[in-house]
């Protein structure tokens, strides 16, 4: 597992949830090692308040931000935060997020896959890169949608 440094990009004036910057900061940047999956609480947030939405995540738990990135493809720039992960991003631009219940953040996709097969859940969006790895969404049986990510250091060790 490699240790980014532990210190999260904050506001200087400039937005550094901008979804058009190329921003990638996570405290581990692989999630190989877990032990038990992560699931992250989705919350959505207006355009230019990222920075707060995780200061009062991060004071309500006790916890600093883990995980700071934008997700150019799709216009959005999020954060995790303990339990949440914080989505910000036009309203447009989020609304195909929202249909989805949680992300759960695992040490690898195959087993889930599998898993997932097994017990007849339909894979929505099937495996694809996204900025932190790789993941897929799928339709559990009751009709929960849960997004599964595992986490990669990118080409640049981020």
């Amino acid at each position: 597992m490699t240790d980014t440094p532990v210190t999260a990009p904050a506001s200087t004036g400039d937005t550094p949830a901008d979804p058009a910057a190329d921003i990638m900061w996570r405290r581990s940047n692989d999630s190989s090692t877990l032990t038990t999956p992560r699931a992250l609480i989705r919350v959505f947030v207006e355009p230019g308040g990222l920075e707060a939405a995780a200061g009062f995540y991060e004071e309500l738990q006790g916890v600093e931000r883990d995980m700071w990135f934008t997700f150019r493809e799709f216009g959005i720039a999020l954060a995790a935060v303990g339990g949440f992960l914080l989505i910000e991003g036009e309203p447009a631009t989020v609304e195909r997020f929202r249909s989805t219940t949680g992300t759960l953040l695992v040490p690898e996709l195959a087993p889930y896959l599998d898993r997932l097969a097994a017990v007849g859940a339909e894979i929505t969006e099937p495996p694809r890169r996204v900025p932190t790895g790789s993941g897929f969404t799928a339709r559990h049986a009751d009709g929960t949608v849960v997004e599964y990510v595992e986490h990669r250091p990118t080409a640049d060790g981020r």
